[in-house]
Parts: C-alpha cells; sequence; structure tokens
C-alpha cells in the first residue's frame, strides 16, 4: 500500500503537534489597577506614584488632595479597585476616618488601605472597625506598598504582626456578642461562636479542642464552616470580621463602651 502523498504547503499531523508544542504560550495581560491615593500634600502624593510606577503599567495611579466631605465623591467618579487613604487630610488629622466611615456606610466598591503615621491601638481598631483591608505606615519604607496593594486588591488583607496583636488584645476586652445577620439572626450555632470566640482569644486548634473537649479534626471542620458561612478565608480575617460586628468602640483610655462612633485621638499614644 503506498502512502497518499501530502499536499505540498500543508504540514503534516506530526508537524502540527510539533508546532504546537514548540509554540510559546501567550502571556496573560494584566489589567491594570486603578489605585487613589488621598493625601494631605503633593510631595507625599508625588513620592507614591514613584514607588508604584517601579512596577510599569500594572498600576493606575491617580492623586487625589481634597477636603473629607469631598472624597466619596471622588471615588465614586474614579472606581479605584484600591483606595490609599491617610488618616490625616487637607483639612485636619484624622479626617481620613470620616471617609473610611462614609466609603463603608455608602458600600464603595473599593478596598481601602489606610495610610497611618504610626502604629497605635486606636487607629488600627479603628481602621478595621470601619472597613480598611490592610494597614501601612508612613515611618516605614514603601518598598512592599506595591505588594500591599495587590494583595488587597486580590481580596486579601494586608496586617502586620503588631497590628494582629493590637486587635486580639482589644478583642480580649470587650464583651462577646452574637455574629448576627442584617436581620438579627444568628450566621452561626452556638458551638460555632464558642470557636469564634476562641479563635480571637489567640487560640490555636489544639488549644480550642481541648478547651471545648473536641478532636482537632472536628475544630478544623467547624472552622471550615465558618469560613463559608461568614466568607472570609484565614484566621485574621476571622478576627477582623468579629471585630467589624462587635457593637463597641475604643474610648480615649482604650476600653471598650457603647455603640456610638469615636474619631481616634488626634495624638497616638505612645
Amino acid at each position: 500500500m503506498t502512502r497518499k502523498a501530502q499536499e505540498p504547503g500543508l504540514p503534516s499531523r506530526f508537524d502540527s503537534a510539533l508546532e504546537l508544542e514548540t509554540r510559546p504560550a501567550p502571556r496573560r495581560q494584566k489589567l491594570p489597577v486603578r489605585v487613589l491615593i488621598v493625601v494631605p500634600d503633593v510631595m507625599t502624593g508625588e513620592f507614591i506614584t514613584e514607588k508604584l510606577k517601579s512596577k510599569g503599567p500594572y498600576f493606575q495611579a491617580k492623586v487625589l488632595i481634597a477636603k473629607a466631605g469631598s472624597i466619596p465623591r471622588e471615588v465614586a467618579a474614579f472606581e479605584p479597585h484600591v483606595t490609599l487613604l491617610s488618616d490625616d487630610l487637607e483639612d485636619g488629622p484624622q479626617e481620613g476616618f470620616k471617609v473610611l466611615r462614609e466609603l463603608k456606610r455608602s458600600k464603595a466598591n473599593t478596598a481601602v488601605v489606610m495610610l497611618l503615621k504610626r502604629s497605635n491601638p486606636d487607629c488600627v481598631i479603628s481602621a478595621f472597625r470601619f472597613g480598611a483591608r490592610g494597614i501601612v505606615y508612613r515611618s516605614h519604607s514603601f518598598k512592599s506598598l506595591p505588594k500591599c496593594l495587590q494583595i488587597v486588591h486580590e481580596g486579601q488583607i494586608w496586617i502586620g504582626n503588631e497590628d494582629l496583636e493590637h486587635i486580639l488584645d482589644w478583642l480580649g476586652r470587650v464583651n462577646s456578642v452574637t455574629i448576627a445577620a442584617a436581620d438579627g439572626s444568628s450566621l452561626l450555632t452556638s458551638r460555632e461562636q464558642d470557636v469564634v470566640r476562641l479563635v480571637t482569644d489567640g487560640m490555636k486548634n489544639r488549644e480550642i479542642a481541648e478547651a471545648l473537649s473536641l478532636t482537632e479534626h472536628s475544630v478544623r471542620n467547624y472552622l471550615y464552616r465558618i469560613f463559608e458561612k461568614l466568607g472570609v478565608s484565614s484566621r485574621a480575617e476571622l478576627m477582623l470580621y468579629a471585630l467589624s460586628r462587635r457593637g463597641v468602640e475604643l474610648n480615649p483610655a482604650g476600653l471598650g463602651r457603647g455603640p456610638e462612633e469615636i474619631t481616634p485621638r488626634s495624638e497616638p499614644a505612645n
């Protein structure tokens, strides 16, 4: 039997397969992340923008220097994926927290990273209570800022160990409350609430198992169900979720009090 001659100019099946194997896969082009940089002065804005430019076209940054009252409108107009919001604004120190509360109230579709002067328990707690997804400091290097913005844009939390300790300490000094839905119904079972309470006390799975007379496997299963119900993916996010649902706020002495909102002190404690 003679083989049928291959038509000139057409590759054989083997040649086609080889071409597919050796052809480089097309690189997926990342869409730029829109970042709104809200700061009190031009110099700070330009400095941050230069840091983001080192990542090429991945970030599309816009600097905004404005008073607190106009910022939510600017956010709505620019539609940033991430907003880097300074605690100090053009119209005074700590005005950024008012903007953060308003963005949370209006359900603005942007992830907020707070830019703070320095680490302070009151400011850290208030930032995450009012909906921030991360914290960076002007007193620290901005080398990791691009990574922070990328992580937050991907839906994760950016928080350092020291700030997490502030949250754990605060959660341990306020009364526990039930995590409830908007209509007041409980989102978690009584045992799931117990697991959340112990997680926010800083306990590991083994310690939780001992405290509740469970196996570590059962604790892991409870955490999986809790994560699914609350839409979180880590213990840190669970603690921040619990923090944002508690009907308390810090008073100037750092103690729990009623549900009224209190702006953090202008001068952070040493």
